[in-house]
């Protein structure tokens, strides 16, 4: 119902559904009832999660309730028809409770690991390239035969089933995240750490951690994502060893998701502390790598400078660092990310036609994640809402793309 609107005129949707006036909302977020008037007519740029989790709070709604998450996945040639609901069935099927409820056919054959580890990096490889349909489509057969392996190999190759189990219900819980599905994406990455540590592999227990961490982020869960960021790097500091680029990766991208979360929580020391040691971790590993599906390296730490700046309102550090960082070598999925940041940081600094033009780029990277994205979504309705006549046409256009506007 609420899908086209703005962050600040669903924030007055919520509000007039509760009974509340401006007065009584902003008094709750320690803000004016001025302040509030103008982010729900669109006169103020409501961006910063910080912000917008303490309204969400004060509404007693979801967090994706007021950035408009989840938007409906398109059917596509690379989709079918079969995504997130099918994806959801696969995750609350009772069978996967226990064995005892789901015993195999007796003349059944578990997969075959090399033809597993083939379908899970098919579904990580296309989350990457942001092809979000697709990898929602194949992630439910993908984590029915993962767990049919890993319930009849045994010995070396029942640990690697469940290495391959793990590492396929983190390629779930990473697309549901991306698509705002964020209670699918905590019930994923919560079977998917469970797996991971009947392995006794540090490496996939850590990407585990991280998963658990973005589901965290997902929900507005700030503290205790910064509280696992701590524990799971406690977890992991024994291990690490410079020849180990799996566990330098995951143990970096670890402290990336605690950054992000310590900057929406406005916690600006803790912020800095684990960009650091994710910046340290980038060192040792030597440059951009992709293991484990991480694109660590130096690059995303810089990504993640910018992301962080742009949730605690440091614009300027954001322009410093972003128009001009080269992300060539990273996966779509980064890039485009990064892209939106610099687009809204362009927005923030009255660069309207720079933040159009790199919302375009990003949509011709990744149209897809482009239009699941909250922050493009909410920059181009409110430059719809906001053109005193009609909207630009490049901007006219996209919006119809992205279905803002009919």
């Amino acid at each position: 119902m609420t899908e086209n609107l703005t962050i600040g005129e669903r924030v007055a949707w919520y509000r007039r559904r509760r009974g509340m006036s401006q007065e009584a909302l902003a008094g709750l977020i320690g803000r004016t009832s001025d302040w509030l008037g103008k982010a729900e007519n669109n006169r103020i740029e409501l961006d910063r999660l910080s912000v917008i989790r303490r309204l969400a709070d004060a509404l007693d709604v979801s967090l994706g309730d007021l950035i408009g998450e989840p938007t409906l996945l398109d059917w596509t040639a690379d989709s079918g028809v079969s995504t997130v609901p099918a994806l959801r069935a696969a995750l609350m099927d009772y069978r996967q409770l226990t064995p005892l409820l789901s015993a195999p056919a007796p003349d059944s054959e578990p997969p075959a690991l090399d033809e597993l580890e083939r379908e899970l990096r098919a579904v990580f490889d296309a989350y990457q390239a942001s092809r979000f349909g697709f990898a929602a489509g194949r992630a439910p057969l993908l984590l029915a035969d993962a767990l049919l392996a890993a319930r009849q190999y045994d010995g070396d190759q029942r640990i690697r089933a469940h290495e391959l189990l793990a590492l396929s219900y983190q390629a779930a819980a990473s697309v549901l995240t991306k698509l705002g599905e964020s209670d699918l994406a905590w019930i994923a990455a919560e079977r998917g750490l469970t797996a991971a540590q009947a392995t006794g592999n540090h490496a996939i227990t850590g990407s585990l951690f991280r998963s658990v961490a973005f589901a965290l982020l997902s929900t507005g869960r700030h503290e205790p994502a910064m509280q696992l960021t701590e524990a799971g790097a406690a977890y992991l500091q024994p291990h690490l060893t410079d020849d180990d680029g799996n566990l330098q990766s995951v143990y970096g991208t670890l402290f990336l998701a605690g950054s992000m979360a310590a900057a929406r929580a406005e916690n600006r020391a803790a912020t800095r502390s684990y960009l650091q040691e994710a910046e340290e971790a980038a060192n040792r590993l030597g440059g951009d790598r992709n293991h484990l599906w991480t694109a660590f390296g130096p690059t995303n730490v810089t990504i993640h400078r910018v992301n962080t700046a742009m949730e605690l309102g440091d614009v300027q550090i954001a322009m410093d660092l972003g128009p001009d960082l080269d992300t060539g070598a990273l996966p779509t999925e980064r890039r485009v990310r990064h892209l939106l940041d610099v687009a809204r940081a362009y927005n923030l600094t009255n660069r309207r036609d720079a933040a159009a033009a790199t919302v375009l780029d990003a949509e011709r990277l990744a149209p897809e994640q482009v239009r699941h994205h909250y922050l493009a979504r909410q920059l181009v309705l409110t430059w719809v809402r906001n053109s005193p006549g009609r909207p630009p046409i490049e901007v006219d256009r996209l919006a119809r793309r992205m279905r803002i506007v009919g």
